[in-house]
């Protein structure tokens, strides 16, 4: 039987295996970190009108956030290692 030749072997198969996971999942994580980004700003803006208009504290809008995250932490996906 043959022992499997490590990957150094092949390089140019190697630099092309990269370059192909790195064309599909850049863009998509670049658009996960956009998401998450406009997410945090919009939590931010929400706080401005839910303090006046829903007479909140700043401890009760902190501990609303800190659930909304905490949700986030929660149910993230997590890669299978």
């Amino acid at each position: 039987m043959m022992a499997a030749m490590p990957a150094s072997a092949h390089p140019e198969l190697e630099e092309q295996t990269y370059r192909k996971v790195a064309l599909r999942l850049v863009p998509f994580l670049f658009l996960c970190y956009l998401a998450a980004y406009l997410d945090r700003v919009n939590v931010g803006f929400a706080k401005l009108q839910m303090l006046d208009d829903l007479s909140f504290s700043n401890t009760v809008y902190g501990l609303g956030a800190g659930i909304f995250f905490l949700g986030y932490v929660l149910l993230e996906v997590v890669p299978q290692i």
